[in-house]
């Protein structure tokens, strides 16, 4: 009589567990990798540092330096699976973060800050998914529209500059420069993982998450089955602005400062490429938010591997973008293979 553990075996398909978890056995082959070219002759070199890949300090390091496009790639996890896409995610997470910088020094008030930021990232996510759900305009031109507009009014208020905290407020920076635990783990890291959780089960446990995968699976038949469509993706880019304007708050407070030219800068693409690797499908319907925090440390472990063996940093974007195209042609294989049976 066979047990349940012989009956998992038998059912084990491999091919479909590398579909479910592309991230995952992305990232683990990645820390194989980085593990063996600790001993490669001539990368044992004390200024390489590849031997202290595997230290607690460097894990932390990749976790906390990834923790902000983390955030916001939870929200854009969400606007892709409903079928849309959001480039306006970094000029955002500027201007919210300027807002709440200006607010802060200009009240002394701490909480007014965090909360006109967090007000300011609805009020923009509300903008594109009105304009997406109501008019009809393709989410790449709304949002791309949307980026320059962002950008160029933060730019304009601040004359191309940026702006510092106060001394009156100084004790914003505690948001992200607090660690617990004897100094070991740092704030963001936390919230970072909290947020994917409780996006997670949202996703997954409730009536609205569960019309976001029926949208971008087929909007007509989710529109047929009573789901309110453009309710769902108005919703979902207001969501993605609170995690955008969380984001840049956690930026802000690590920083003390932000700048309307440079802060935020190809965000977008980093959390497009994170959920992309993460196993999120395009065309919508598809992904897990597990698959997304996987995807943002793989592109992590990349950068801090190219950084430690002492590779160009202009190199990295070459890695990145390929290992983005790799995800997606496997993506569109598996999807015809799919379409066949």
């Amino acid at each position: 009589m066979k047990t349940k553990i012989d009956a998992c075996i038998d059912n084990f398909n491999l091919k479909q567990f590398m579909i479910n978890n592309s991230a995952f056995v992305t990232l683990v082959f990645l820390l194989i990798i980085a593990s063996l070219l600790q001993f490669v002759p001539g990368l044992q070199d004390s200024r390489f540092g590849l031997t202290n890949f595997f230290s607690v300090s460097n894990f932390v390091n990749i976790l906390f330096n990834n923790a902000i496009v983390g955030i916001i790639a939870l929200g854009m996890t969400l606007i892709i699976i409903s079928g849309g896409i959001d480039l306006s995610v970094g000029a955002a997470s500027a201007a919210c973060g300027l807002a709440a910088i200006w607010v802060m020094n200009a009240t002394g008030n701490i909480m007014l800050g965090v909360t006109a930021a967090i007000v300011m990232g609805i009020i923009m996510g509300a903008f594109n998914g009105i304009l997406i759900a109501k008019f009809s305009i393709p989410a790449f031109i709304v949002t791309l529209g949307a980026m320059r507009i962002f950008r160029s009014l933060s730019q304009h208020f601040f004359r191309g500059g940026g702006i510092l905290l106060d001394a009156e407020v100084r004790g914003f920076a505690a948001f992200s420069r607090t660690r617990i635990f004897d100094g070991t783990l740092p704030l963001p890291i936390l919230y970072w993982l909290g947020l994917a959780i409780i996006v997670g089960l949202f996703a997954k446990h409730t009536a609205l998450g569960r019309h976001i995968y029926a949208v971008g699976s087929n909007e007509r038949a989710a529109n047929l089955s009573a789901v309110n469509v453009k309710r769902v993706k108005i919703f979902v880019f207001m969501i993605s602005g609170a995690l955008v304007a969380f984001a840049s708050l956690v930026e802000a407070a690590r920083i003390g400062s932000m700048n309307s030219s440079s802060s935020g800068n190809f965000y977008e693409l980093e959390a497009i490429a994170a959920v992309i690797i993460g196993g999120t499908a395009m065309s919508g319907g598809r992904g897990r938010i597990i698959g997304t925090v996987f995807g943002t440390l793989t592109l992590g472990v990349i950068n801090n591997t190219m950084n430690l063996m002492g590779l160009p940093s202009f190199l990295v974007g070459t890695v990145q973008g390929s290992i983005l195209i790799l995800a997606v042609l496997l993506q569109r294989s598996f999807a015809e293979k799919e379409k066949q049976f």
